[in-house]
């Protein structure tokens, strides 16, 4: 409420002043208003901006009126009268041209710097398989995500790449990439940045181990490959598999339960059914219960590096 108190203010009481103190005619007051509507402009400007990108922006304008300080010494050297006399015409359009020049280029860069100004754990590089599979949006919506996320541009030129292939299954991988970055930068809670820092000289797995390494960040990812080369070089990963897995419900042998059989096993008499994390569970003398719910008595767990298989047998009725 003060803040709309503060815009009316400025948008009516510029005008009224005017009126009352300075003169009666139109264009004061349209003048008036225009300086009003500029205070208020800033005022949001001010507001919506971090502080980080607007000092980001001044140091920018800063560089660009150094830039004109030497074109001007240059010129003031070179001691040519033609060029002094146009330098002389043009030099006050040079300044600003410059200094807002390089502000508005420094703005344009402010999101890159101000997320990577900061180095350590924070810093969360997202490679292109947690982006594929899609699952960071709700650990970042739930909370379970903090920091700073930073994209990595070849991993979104990729994404673009595989968007415009001619293979379908590549195509519908892209386009999913794109849309999961689309979405992720609408969650307020958690930056989401971009850096074009990149390692071409290693390999495709290690140029995101090379970039975490680099911001002393952490990786997000769930390729193996990626985790493996991250361990090796004592990066931290956060694979979202291994979290996947950890939240698995514990089922221990001799436990009882009730499954949907989905289907016939590769052995007689055999069904198979799943939980709700998709854990596959093998039932003996299930064969009959297809298409229905068994209540069934946990024997034996079989953990793979896909993943767990759980073994059960119908329990007698």
């Amino acid at each position: 409420m003060p803040l709309w108190i503060f815009r009316l203010s400025a948008l009516m009481g510029l005008p009224f002043l005017v009126y009352i103190f300075v003169a009666q005619d139109l264009y004061s007051l349209a003048l008036a208003f225009l300086c009003g509507l500029v205070v208020v402009l800033a005022e949001y400007f001010v507001r919506s901006v971090k502080l980080v990108s607007i000092m980001i922006a001044i140091f920018g304008a800063l560089c660009g009126y150094a830039m004109y300080m030497l074109f001007d010494y240059i010129v003031l050297k070179m001691g040519i009268p033609d060029v002094d006399l146009y330098w002389a015409m043009h030099k006050t359009i040079a300044a600003g041209s410059l200094t807002v020049l390089a502000g508005f280029l420094s703005i344009l860069k402010a999101s890159e710097i101000e997320g990577l100004s900061k180095r350590g754990s924070q810093n969360k590089i997202v490679d292109m398989s947690a982006i594929i599979d899609g699952r960071i949006v709700d650990l970042c919506e739930t909370g379970f995500l903090t920091g700073v996320l930073v994209i990595p541009q070849f991993v979104i030129e990729k994404l673009t790449a595989l968007a415009s292939s001619k293979d379908l299954m590549e195509k519908a991988r892209g386009r999913r990439g794109l849309d999961i970055v689309s979405r992720l930068k609408e969650i307020k809670a958690v930056p989401v940045k971009t850096t074009t820092k990149d390692f071409k000289a290693v390999g495709d797995i290690d140029r995101v181990v090379a970039l975490a390494s680099h911001f002393d960040g952490e990786i997000v990812t769930i390729d193996f490959n990626v985790n493996k080369a991250a361990v090796i070089k004592d990066v931290p990963v956060l694979n979202i598999s291994d979290l996947t897995t950890a939240l698995k419900p514990v089922v221990l042998p001799g436990e009882s339960m009730s499954i949907f059989i989905m289907k016939e096993g590769k052995e007689q008499e055999q069904g198979i059914g799943y939980l709700d994390d998709g854990t596959m569970v093998v039932v003996e003398g299930a064969r009959r219960h297809i298409g229905k719910r068994a209540e069934v008595a946990v024997h034996s767990i079989l953990q793979t590096s896909s993943g767990r298989m759980i073994f059960a047998k119908v329990k007698h009725e």
